[in-house]
């Protein structure tokens, strides 16, 4: 458990899906808002192409020489524009390994059931992590699927706020589902959903499961 421990102390959680892991490999999920400028990323993964995800604004405050960014099939040309000297840019679609250097990315359709905005057919995905013998899930802007509902990972970060995504209810009902070892909200009070949704969330994960409130702004 102590593995589990480190990795969740690495995660940040800042508005929407921003995400930010420490570590070796230090990287970021779809940076914005970001309010400091480190340069420190060696990696950004983004999920979809939406203004709250894919902020090249934002995105200008974390590269560095080097930095690799990785983006859905689709967004090729978007993202070739902010990718850094020295950088390189990784497409990937639903459903596939790719490993990266000495780490390997697992990708997860994203998308929404019943809603509009963010249809399978997009290509936009979810990234589960596998930093050594553990596996970080961030499931990005996502209802409950089919697919979603067969990860297994250690540490699963969801989004909670409803309107675009699951909402708090929802978001615990797919946690019960996967059971990981802890389970952190992400995508709520900022632009969609409350403060309090992530109260709701921990009331309806199951007490066999760790929720840690990661939010920092």
């Amino acid at each position: 458990m102590a593995k589990i421990d480190d990795l969740v102390d690495a995660i940040q959680v800042f508005t929407q899906n921003s995400i930010r892991i420490g570590g070796r490999w230090v990287t970021y999920i779809d940076p914005f808002r970001i309010k400091e400028e480190p340069h420190d990323a060696d990696y950004i993964l983004i999920t979809h192409d939406h203004y709250d995800h894919f902020s090249p604004e934002d995105i200008a405050k974390v590269v560095k020489d080097g930095t690799r960014i990785v983006v859905p099939e689709k967004m090729k040309a978007q993202a070739e524009e902010v990718v850094p000297e020295g950088g390189k840019l990784y497409t990937v679609i639903p459903g596939m390994l790719k490993e990266m250097g000495d780490w390997i990315i697992e990708t997860v359709p994203a998308y929404n059931t019943l809603k509009p905005f963010h249809p399978k057919k997009n290509g936009w995905v979810g990234y589960i992590l596998h930093i050594g013998d553990s596996k970080i899930y961030i499931a990005g802007d996502t209802d409950m699927t089919k697919e979603n509902q067969k990860i297994s990972c250690d540490i699963a970060l969801v989004p909670i706020g409803g309107t675009y995504t699951m909402d708090a209810r929802k978001a615990a009902e797919l946690i019960n589902v996967i059971r990981p070892n802890v389970a952190i909200p992400t995508h709520y009070g900022a632009l969609v959903g409350s403060e309090e949704d992530a109260d709701v969330f921990r009331a309806n994960v199951h007490k066999s499961i760790r929720v840690v409130i990661k939010k920092q702004y």
